[in-house]
This record gives C-alpha cells, sequence and structure tokens, in this order.
C-alpha cells in the first residue's frame, strides 16, 4: 500500500502532535480504515517515538555534495530521497546497524533517537550524531484489530479499545520524549558525541526531493491521491497556525 506511510511518517511530514490530531481530528481516521478495509482489518493509533534524529556519521555534511556516494542505513521513503540527492541507501534491520557502521561498511545511519540510540550504543561507531530528523518527523505506531471481531463487540467496548489505543499512544510518545531528554544529555555530556545540525541549505534541497518522492509514490493510486490532499492540507492550516 503506496500511501500507508501517510499514517505512520513521511519526509518533511506532520510531528507526532500533528499526525495525531489529523488522525484523530483531522479526517485521517476515515482515509485509513479505508485504506484497510480490503484487509479486513481496522487500524488504530499504538504509540509515536517522537521527532527522530538524522543519524550517526562518519563525515561532517556541509553541503549536499557531501551525501553524494553516501552509504546509509535509512529505509522507506527517506531512503528514494537520499538516493535522489546522490546517496546510497541500503537497508539494515536494528541488529546490524552499530557492526556495519563500526566496519564502515556503512557511512552513517538512522535508527531512531536519543533513547534507542545510546541503548545500541551506536556512539561507538560514529562521531557526528546530527538533527533533525527530516525524513521521520513523528512516526507512530499502529494497533490492527479484526474488523469482524471489531464489529462484534457492542459499543461501549469498542469504545474501550479505541481510547485504550489512543491512551497507549500518548504514553508511549511520553516515555520518549523524557527519555530522549536524558538519553541526549548523556551522549552529549558523558560520551563526548558531537552533535551537529544539517546545514538549512541541505534541508531545504531535502525538501524539494522529498515532496517530489512523496507525490510520485501515490500518483496512480486515486486513494491515495485523496490521503495526501488531505494531509497536505492539513499540514499547511498546522504550520500557518504554529508559525503565529
Amino acid at each position: 500500500m503506496p500511501s500507508a506511510p501517510f499514517f505512520s511518517t513521511i519526509p518533511y511530514g506532520l510531528n507526532a502532535n500533528e499526525l495525531t490530531s489529523w488522525i484523530l481530528r483531522g479526517g485521517g481516521y476515515e482515509l485509513w480504515r479505508e485504506l484497510y478495509e480490503p484487509f479486513g482489518i481496522v487500524p488504530f493509533l499504538g504509540g509515536n517515538t517522537g521527532v527522530q534524529m538524522a543519524g550517526w556519521f562518519n563525515k561532517e555534511i556541509n553541503s549536499l555534495d557531501d551525501l553524494k556516494g553516501l552509504r546509509m542505513r535509512i529505509p522507506g521513503l527517506g531512503g528514494e530521497v537520499l538516493k535522489r540527492a546522490g546517496g546510497i541507501p541500503i537497508l539494515k534491520g536494528g541488529g546490524e546497524v552499530f557492526t556495519a557502521l563500526e566496519t564502515g561498511n556503512i557511512d552513517a545511519a538512522e535508527f531512531a533517537g536519543p533513547y534507542n540510540d545510546l541503548a545500541m550504543g551506536l556512539y561507538k561507531a560514529a562521531k557526528y550524531y546530527y538533527y533533525p530528523g527530516w525524513h521521520e518527523p513523528g512516526p507512530a505506531l499502529e494497533t490492527i484489530v479484526n474488523k469482524e471481531a471489531y464489529n462484534a463487540l457492542p459499543d461501549d467496548l469498542k469504545a474501550i479499545v479505541e481510547n485504550a489505543c489512543n491512551a497507549a499512544n500518548q504514553d508511549i510518545y511520553s516515555n520518549y520524549i523524557a527519555k530522549n531528554n536524558s538519553s541526549l544529555k548523556v551522549l552529549v555530556e558523558d560520551h563526548n558525541v558531537e552533535l551537529r545540525r544539517l546545514p538549512d541549505d541541505v534541508l531545504a534541497e531535502l525538501r524539494v526531493l522529498a515532496d517530489e518522492v512523496v507525490a510520485e509514490s501515490v500518483a496512480d493510486d486515486p486513494l491515495g491521491q485523496r490521503i495526501l490532499a488531505s494531509f497536505m492540507d492539513f499540514r499547511e492550516q498546522v504550520r500557518d497556525w504554529h508559525a503565529i
């Protein structure tokens, strides 16, 4: 399903709070359930890691040219954006990331944020820790329920299922915020990690490429086109409001 990433995260998409708002109150839920309808399942929010980091790098990124030929562990639409910028996206499972980075098999890797990255010891394998997580600004997790079983429930139990999922979504997000705070402090102060921000011109170029990749991903999908329109309209409205 090419449009499924809209309900988790897309490059330069919505942050965790914005995504939750679009899904719960901006028409996202209706589109999400329509998308999953052919599979006999009902989706619910199930958590969010919050904005991730751009990743760990063994070289400085000062311009878009520094991404050319860069071998980076980065999946999904973000990987396609890197590819168009001249990089080489490489798919590796979480358990493979540290070794690949430490041995030079890859030059960079994104995984999550300080909480998970500290636990994985990625600071031992790369020198520079870049932000912001342009490729995953607020990745949602999902809970999926068998539609036939869900529809057999009385309304009060349906409400309990939905509200339990929403509570888990907020609880996991809150946990990530708290743990990322303390973990980043440990990475910088105890392990001397070099925290860097990607240059503005690099972020601007990646955004142009990202909008192209996202639009093309659903170009041949009528439902995907509707999801894209709803998502982008919400993104523009919420950013106008946040700018104020």
